[in-house]
C-alpha cells in the first residue's frame, strides 16, 4: 500500500498541487504543503517560495508551457520529499485527497473514427463516456 501511494503522489501530486493554486483552497494548502515541505527550514520561507510559484500559475492563464514548468518545479520539491522521507508520501496522499475535490471537473471530449474493415456493430472507446447522447446508467428510450 504504501509503494502504491509513493507511486500515485509521485505520479500526479505536482499536478494536483499546481491546480490547487488557481482554486480558493489554496490558502489552507499551502500553509500545510509548506509545512511539510519545509521540514527543517523556516515554514515562512517555504511558504513564500510557493506563492511565488501560485502566481505565476495564475497569470499563466492557460498559458501550458508555464503551467508545465510550474508542475515539473512542484515534481521536483516532491522527489526531494520522498527522497528524504518516504513516510512523507502518505502525509501529502492525505493533503492532496483531503483538497482534491476543490478542482475544476475536466471535462475531455474524445472523437474517434473508424475507417476502413468491416463492421457489424458499436466501436465504443469508453472510460466515462455518453453514447449518442446517453451516458451510462441513464434510461434510454429503445
Amino acid at each position: 500500500m504504501e509503494g502504491e501511494i509513493v507511486q500515485q503522489v509521485m505520479a500526479s501530486g505536482a499536478t494536483t498541487v499546481v491546480g490547487l493554486m488557481a482554486t480558493d483552497a489554496w490558502t489552507q494548502v499551502r500553509t500545510r504543503l509548506a509545512a511539510l515541505f519545509g521540514r527543517g527550514r523556516n515554514a515562512e520561507e517555504v511558504s513564500a517560495e510557493l506563492e511565488e510559484i501560485r502566481v505565476e500559475v495564475v497569470r499563466a492563464g492557460d498559458d501550458a508551457e508555464v503551467i508545465e514548468d510550474s508542475t515539473a518545479e512542484v515534481r521536483g520539491r516532491i522527489r526531494r520529499l520522498v527522497r528524504q522521507d518516504p513516510a512523507a508520501a502518505a502525509e501529502l496522499h492525505a493533503i492532496l485527497t483531503e483538497f482534491g475535490h476543490h478542482l475544476p471537473q475536466q471535462h475531455i471530449v474524445v472523437h474517434n473514427t473508424v475507417n476502413g474493415g468491416t463492421h457489424h456493430g458499436f466501436v465504443v472507446q469508453a472510460y466515462q463516456s455518453t453514447v449518442n447522447g446517453v451516458s451510462p446508467g441513464e434510461p434510454t428510450s429503445r
